[in-house]
């Protein structure tokens, strides 16, 4: 494999990835980042066909969804390295830039699982040619950036269509996902979940309104009224792959226990497609199940670090279905509770979702509205009835919580600059 990858770069190619290494290696000593953003920008400046360069000769797996990415990307590498050594945007840099960065850096791994922003989904594939494409599910998300969700759909739609060769892993709980692969030729079908149902009540390709009924083992089933105009029924497809309480289930009678690392309900089914993705690509199921178990931190997410004598429990959310999901994994018998939102561009500066969200009451929690946008927040936890004191800091919140466990739910940028805070200040307490 080293020698196809290599062979691969044109002398351009070459110069542009030496030079990322540069900026990456600048931008970690001069502590602005991990690099992994700045590297790539500056060798896609100097080379715009870098990606599929670096891309060539790799066997290559993309996930994109709206939520779950970064950790379904952190459990598709682990399982495929069971294979062969993995390439992977282990930082959830999930742009082109970010992405070229993490070919780049391990030229000679001969998978790469890749986590893609579903915006650039369609390009990505078409630079990397992948072998399976993770579908884990669409809600609304930055509506000021990523923009209205039936469109998005239509676009992945078209982008997954034009990659024939990939076997897709889809979510069949999830409409919108389930639209977007019905017509591949090659699906895997995933019972993953999807609590959040909001943005999809009527069928993305007619219109008609979604139903949905409950069985005796407690699973969701939907339909659309009336047909597609090809006549076909739009429905929710039978699984290949699902999860009950403490198993994975599969294709051939496969079944095995499966206790994750990280909390919630829908990491069970981010767990579920990326084994269902590893065995895609030639991995033993009950090898894959056993790596996905030991995945516990993926980017400082489902940490837990000391802040003067609190354990703080770090939880990342970014739209109204993540956010749900976050609210479930909290522990209400935690001495305190930090909720920080910041308005940035990356989080989106709108931040009307935040009334979509069911805040529940937290009571004996000491609760704060932290962040930039903390009085935004204050206003929506009144109305929600939730108890709480505002302080926008999100290190001192956490500081102002009793002793003991303290939950922590951060939006993008808020959560990036908690865990920067917290490491600059374990940096000058040496």
């Amino acid at each position: 494999m080293s020698s196809r990858a290599h062979s691969a770069l044109t002398p351009r190619g070459r110069a542009a990835v030496a030079v990322s290494r540069l900026a990456t290696w600048a931008s970690r000593v001069s502590g602005r980042g991990s690099g992994g953003m700045i590297g790539g920008l500056v060798a896609l400046k100097l080379d715009p066909g870098l990606m599929s360069q670096l891309a060539a000769g790799r066997r290559t797996v993309l996930v994109t969804g709206t939520n779950g990415k970064s950790t379904t990307t952190r459990m598709v590498a682990s399982a495929l390295s069971t294979v062969a050594p993995v390439a992977s945007n282990a930082n959830g840099d999930n742009m082109d830039a970010g992405i070229v960065s993490a070919l780049g850096a391990d030229r000679r791994a001969p998978l790469a699982a890749i986590e893609v922003d579903e915006l650039h989904t369609p390009a990505v594939a078409e630079n990397t040619h992948p072998e399976a494409i993770v579908l884990l599910n669409l809600s609304r998300d930055q509506l000021d950036r990523v923009g209205e969700i039936n469109s998005i759909e239509r676009r992945l739609r078209a982008g997954v269509a034009a990659q024939p060769q990939a076997t897709v892993v889809a979510n069949c709980d999830d409409v919108m996902i389930t639209s977007v692969a019905f017509d591949n030729p090659s699906v895997v079908w995933v019972a993953a979940g999807n609590a959040w149902a909001g943005d999809s009540v009527s069928c993305p390709r007619t219109g008609e309104p979604i139903s949905r009924t409950v069985d005796e083992t407690g699973a969701v089933h939907w339909q659309a009224k009336g047909t597609l105009p090809d006549g076909r029924r739009f429905a929710r497809p039978e699984p290949d792959w699902w999860v009950t309480e403490d198993a994975i289930h599969g294709p051939d009678g496969f079944t095995a226990p499966m206790r994750l690392a990280i909390p919630g309900r829908a990491n069970r089914g981010n767990a579920a497609q990326a084994v269902a993705a590893a065995v895609a690509m030639g991995a033993d199921p009950a090898a894959a199940v056993r790596a996905v178990e030991v995945v516990d931190d993926v980017a400082g997410r489902y940490s837990t670090v000391d802040v003067d004598g609190r354990a703080a429990h770090l939880l990342l959310a970014k739209n109204p279905a993540g956010w749900q999901e976050a609210l479930g994994m909290i522990d209400t018998s935690a001495d305190g509770l930090v909720i920080a939102v910041n308005g940035q561009v990356a989080d989106g500066v709108d931040l009307s979702w935040l009334w979509d969200v069911r805040f529940e009451s937290f009571e004996g929690v000491s609760v704060y509205a932290s962040g930039e946008r903390a009085a935004d927040l204050s206003v929506r936890l009144s109305y929600a009835g939730v108890e709480h004191r505002l302080e926008p800091d999100p290190l001192t919140a956490i500081r102002r919580c009793p002793p003991g466990r303290v939950e922590v739910l951060a939006n993008y940028t808020a959560f990036r600059d908690l865990g920067r805070a917290i490491a600059a200040r374990k940096e000058q307490q040496r």
